[in-house]
């Protein structure tokens, strides 16, 4: 077996681990990143994200890659509609242009990352098998095509289901009670005006009966809708995805009654996808372990009705690269898993909607 030595070895490619071996970069320090993944093209990349002033805009500056991103941001986005189940919209925000929050391709955000590093650093297909401590705070990876690496410093940021998180901690990920199915409508405008009027120019939430759409118009003229079902573990392993009619009438049985434009989103989709939602638990912590730390899903992945998993990922990214962390990561992942939790119960509550309307209307929480 093959084994190679690099001082900072990071697992994952995902927007995590890239802002770190960025911001280490920008600071004269090189890294190694690993990914199991076989090129940046294997697969696309997922919906849109907003980006946060408050963390992930901040890593974006201390990244030198601030100006980058303002050139990729989705013109008009940042607008939000809230609609009840039978289409009436309860609440319409407009993207003035001045909002904190603006929203960009995850796949061109990890582009603008991929090609901010030197030629070399990313291994691509390196599928890690296993991680050992060797003492003095040294580890060694193995890796699936039999090779292996040691590194003085180990970042697991390879994501929920982490290969390097049992070194610190022998917590896992839980169901949460969400499964989405992932549905995408393309060339929307043209092919599908319905849904395209219905979502508008940014994020649509559709919300009651404690199930939910989420949906966003993406920058390339795509629909992406997320079809929130409370239901059990293992309802999805009932339906058979690769029959896509099959699977979109089981997902449209929980939303008999609803509006047919909402409904729509899932009828008229061309790609259908399963999605468990997992969480590790809230005020997830580990003893400091010598020589490898984590950062992103791995040290605190939860469900997305905060908007923050991408944002805190990169933020950690960024920290992890400048300065003293996990004292750091700690209150701040529990902060915002502790809010995504929040909402992920009144999302999809009995008042979800009623509720919802509140938050973005009134105090602070107003957008």
């Amino acid at each position: 077996m093959s084994t190679s030595h690099f001082p900072i070895a990071i697992v994952g490619a995902g927007l995590g681990g890239l802002t770190a071996a960025r911001v280490l970069h920008v600071n004269g320090i090189e890294s190694a990143v690993f990914e199991l993944e076989a090129s940046a093209a294997v697969r696309t990349q997922g919906g849109m994200l907003d980006i946060h002033e408050n963390n992930g805009q901040k890593a974006l500056h201390a990244a030198d890659l601030h100006d980058d991103f303002l050139e990729i941001v989705h013109e008009g986005g940042q607008a939000m509609r809230l609609l009840g189940p039978d289409g009436t919209v309860r609440l319409a925000v407009e993207d003035d242009g001045t909002g904190g929050r603006p929203e960009v391709d995850r796949g061109d955000l990890r582009d603008l990352l991929l090609s901010s590093l030197p030629d070399g650093t990313i291994h691509w297909g390196r599928k890690v098998t296993g991680a050992r401590a060797l003492g003095d705070g040294r580890h060694e990876v193995t890796f699936a095509d039999g090779s292996a690496i040691t590194t003085d410093l180990l970042i697991g940021a390879d994501g929920a289901w982490s290969r390097i998180r049992p070194l610190v901690s022998d917590t896992w990920p839980a169901y949460t009670g969400i499964s989405f199915v992932e549905t995408d409508l393309f060339d929307a405008d043209t092919r599908h005006p319905r849904s395209a009027a219905v979502i508008g120019g940014g994020f649509l939430i559709a919300l009651g009966d404690e199930r939910g759409v989420l949906a966003h118009r993406e920058s390339d003229g795509s629909l992406h809708v997320y079809t929130a079902l409370k239901v059990d573990e293992g309802w999805l392993d009932t339906v058979d995805f690769t029959d896509h009619a099959a699977a979109k009438a089981a997902a449209l049985a929980h939303f008999e009654g609803w509006d047919e434009g909402l409904r729509g989103l899932v009828a008229d989709a061309e790609t259908i996808i399963p999605r468990r939602i997992h969480a590790l638990p809230v005020g997830h912590r580990w003893d400091r372990v010598p020589g490898v730390t984590l950062l992103g899903d791995a040290a605190h992945v939860m469900s997305p009705f905060a908007g923050e998993g991408a944002n805190l990922a990169m933020f950690d990214g960024a920290e992890l690269a400048l300065a003293a962390y996990e004292e750091a990561l700690f209150p701040r992942s529990e902060a915002s898993a502790a809010e995504s939790a929040a909402n992920l119960d009144t999302m999809f509550g009995a008042r979800g909607l009623e509720q919802m309307v509140a938050f973005f209307t009134s105090g602070p929480a107003a957008r």
